[in-house]
């Protein structure tokens, strides 16, 4: 089955609303012969609304970064999905490394969120992977599963039409190391040898797998073509238009 290739950017906590509106408009003139390949962009809270109004007409989706998972009341500094839902947004990251590393994310937390984002018609990226100190132990396979069973426990092969999955090796984030293309090829195919134990291989072969951690436009080819890899979660080299349109038309390019 050929699956859709799918580049996102993560835009962290950068950009200001003036800044992530010229952003967003350089990547969508850059990116207008585009047509096979899912481009979506994740800008802050403060800046989804704005970045809509620039790419509502385009071939670009727009993401956010994190949500909550009740419907309202009294949690400050949260966003509901219904939030992200008015501002134009069609997918949200769920479990960023960042986030659990920082903000006591949890297996089921990140559950919780998944099923609140699909319940509400956000489509989740969910962000799995290992510290450096995990995969020098030797037990990536072991995080990444327990992760992947506490992410989808619950959900149906249905739900998983509207999922993706991000492997990110956490040592790989922001550092300018990259897992070669075999060893994140090796990681996609567990995952995807997992999630067909779990909901079946139909599921599993329909299900788009991006590689996230250091992607750039002089790695994107080679990690882009392994047979398990769909796509990229980009982080510093989307926030600016040239590298990641670049990566977006290397995507492209592969896409038979």
């Amino acid at each position: 089955m050929k699956r859709s290739i799918v580049i996102a950017g993560n835009w962290k906590m950068h950009k200001t609303n003036s800044e992530a509106q010229q952003l967003a408009n350089q990547i969508r003139m850059k990116t207008i012969d585009i047509t096979k390949t899912r481009m979506i962009i994740c800008p802050p809270f403060t800046a989804l609304a704005p970045v809509y109004d620039i790419i509502k007409d385009s071939a670009i989706h727009l993401g956010a970064q994190n949500m909550f998972w009740e419907k309202e009341g009294a949690f400050t500094g949260e966003i509901s999905a219904g939030m992200l839902k008015s501002t134009g947004a069609d997918y949200v990251i769920i479990g960023h490394s960042e986030r659990r590393q920082y903000f006591g994310e949890t297996e089921e937390t990140v559950n919780k969120k998944i099923k609140t984002a699909l319940e509400n018609g956000l489509k989740p990226i969910v962000c799995v992977g290992e510290t450096l100190e995990q995969r020098e132990e030797n037990i990536t396979l072991k995080v990444i599963g327990k992760q992947i069973r506490g992410a989808f426990d619950g959900l149906t092969p249905e739900d998983l039409q509207n999922v993706i999955v991000a492997y990110e090796p956490v040592w790989a984030i922001g550092t300018g190391k990259t897992a070669t293309p075999e060893q994140a090829q090796e990681v996609h195919f567990e995952i995807r040898k997992l999630i067909a134990e779990l909901l079946g291989r139909e599921t599993a072969e329909a299900t788009v797998i991006q590689y996230g951690g250091s992607v750039k436009p002089g790695n994107a080819e080679s990690l882009l073509s392994q047979a398990d890899i769909d796509g990229a979660l980009v982080g510093g080299a989307c926030l600016k238009a040239d590298s990641f349109a670049e990566i977006i038309h290397i995507a492209e390019k592969l896409k038979k």
